[in-house]
């Protein structure tokens, strides 16, 4: 079955423009923020305009809380869960959106600073799902936190701005490459070789052996208040520099940094932002650590949620653990994650009757994990036909796709682990070509009939 292409429906200039500012919206926000915590943060400040309150502050005040009130809570700076409560009662469930803020890229470790030949490199460790060989010879920044000793916090933001150096990766030239281009794909660089380059002027003090490194030290002090062995209590990330852009001569698509899984994000708070009269407690949960596993504190498998759900259940006046168990296994949950977009550069890997294209809108995966779905939630049918239905019924732009052929490889989202709190739940979100690499490309409508669905599935009854 072939699902009609979405922008049919935005012939008209007035209502292509409204899919063109949503865009745009969203090409600001990504272009700004490339780490979990600079997302949480704009988040955070989002929801503080919309009026949404601060947990801690009702809870602190004792305040109860009834139908249309909007409160979020924040976790350790890389995870957010906003909350719009709802005519039902908690214990009747809620209504989720579930996407993540992290993605791919190389962190710095925690000694990285060293000099080799005159010039002062970093020492990285990639984070997440990455063909190395795809981040070297670029324009990269530095993003992220450095905490010192009196609790201190330096921000560090350097190669965005037009004036900033930017880093980078150095590759072997192709005239001595013949060994290298002999290697396979995934050893054609090491990981231990994505070592990132910042300067090359040794210092002035000749007693120095590090010269190039003492000269660096001496800029991180002066400019930025650092010492060497702060690095030690710092998450600084090293990321492709520079905005995202449109992309194609009709400016139909955006190529940028981290639409997995910033693309279904910024749609889902937007989403929740919208839908203030709701049947169901409706809740955009913005999650960190899915490209490692959802592990950690700040991961889907952290009992943040959980333990933000029942803070909440007591200020609406449900304190039974009975009544928190129904709230959960009453919930139903959009895992707003992207899926793989079809590319005709590459069609072997895909099934054309099960896969995701440019421009049919908001996507489905009733399944992920890899071979035998292993490691997937599979969403039961009765789900499905009911989304099709509140989909149908608001004219929002769907398709539904595997992850490629089977046995062809697979991957996985965090909607096994809310599955298994006994919630329905499936994969939703958006296509993207290039995953995973430093510059990936969604369809501008796409991003937007995700909006659309997402508002569509909070306002359902």
């Amino acid at each position: 079955m072939e699902r009609t292409n979405a922008w049919k429906k935005y012939t008209k200039e007035e209502d292509k423009k409204v899919v063109f500012d949503f865009a745009e919206g969203y090409r600001k926000f990504l272009s700004e923020n490339k780490t979990e915590r600079e997302c949480c943060s704009f988040f955070e400040e989002q929801a503080r305009v919309a009026g949404f309150q601060k947990l801690e502050d009702v809870i602190a005040a004792g305040t109860a809380l009834k139908a249309g009130d909007k409160v979020y809570a924040v976790n350790k700076k890389k995870e957010m869960a906003a909350f719009v409560i709802g005519k039902r009662p908690l214990s009747e469930g809620m209504h989720i959106l579930g996407a993540h803020i992290d993605s791919p890229r190389l962190d710095l470790k925690q000694n990285p600073l060293y000099e080799d030949t005159d010039m002062a490199m970093l020492d990285t460790h990639y984070y997440g799902g990455v063909k190395k060989y795809q981040w070297v010879t670029l324009p990269l920044a530095l993003h992220g936190v450095v905490v010192k000793k009196d609790g201190s916090v330096v921000n560090v933001n350097v190669g965005e701005k037009a004036d900033d150096p930017v880093f980078g990766v150095s590759d072997l030239l192709i005239h001595l490459a013949d060994e290298q281009m002999e290697k396979k794909a995934s050893k054609v660089v090491e990981g231990e070789d994505l070592n990132v380059l910042i300067g090359s002027i040794p210092g002035a003090g000749e007693e120095e052996k590090e010269r190039v490194k003492a000269n660096i030290l001496e800029i991180l002090c002066k400019e930025y208040d650092i010492e060497e062995e702060d690095f030690l209590s710092a998450e600084i990330e090293v990321v492709p520099a520079g905005e995202a852009r449109d992309y194609g001569f009709d400016r139909s698509m955006i190529m940028g940094y981290g639409h997995d899984d910033r693309v279904c994000a910024y749609p889902s708070y937007k989403a929740i932002e919208q839908s203030t009269d709701v049947e169901y407690t409706s809740v955009c949960l913005l999650v960190d650590k899915e490209e490692i596993g959802s592990v950690g504190a700040t991961g889907m498998h952290s009992r943040f949620f959980e333990n933000t759900v029942a803070e909440l259940m007591a200020l609406t006046g449900e304190t039974s653990d009975l009544q928190f168990r129904r709230a959960l296994t009453n919930s139903k949950v959009l895992s707003s994650d992207v899926s793989a977009a079809f590319d005709p550069n590459y069609p072997s890997v895909m099934e054309k009757k099960n896969a995701a294209y440019f421009g049919r809108g908001l996507v489905f995966n009733k399944y992920t994990g890899a071979r035998g779905k292993s490691g997937s939630n599979d969403a039961s049918a009765e789900y499905v036909a009911e989304l099709r239905k509140v989909m149908d019924d608001a004219d929002v732009s769907f398709q539904t796709s595997e992850l490629g052929k089977v046995d062809a490889g697979g991957g996985g989202t965090i909607a096994y682990i809310l599955g298994n709190l006994d919630m329905q739940v499936i994969d939703s979100g958006v296509a993207v070509l290039n995953m995973h690499a430093p510059w990936e490309i969604i369809s501008k409508v796409d991003l937007y009939e995700a909006y659309r669905g997402y508002v569509a599935f909070l306002e359902s009854k």
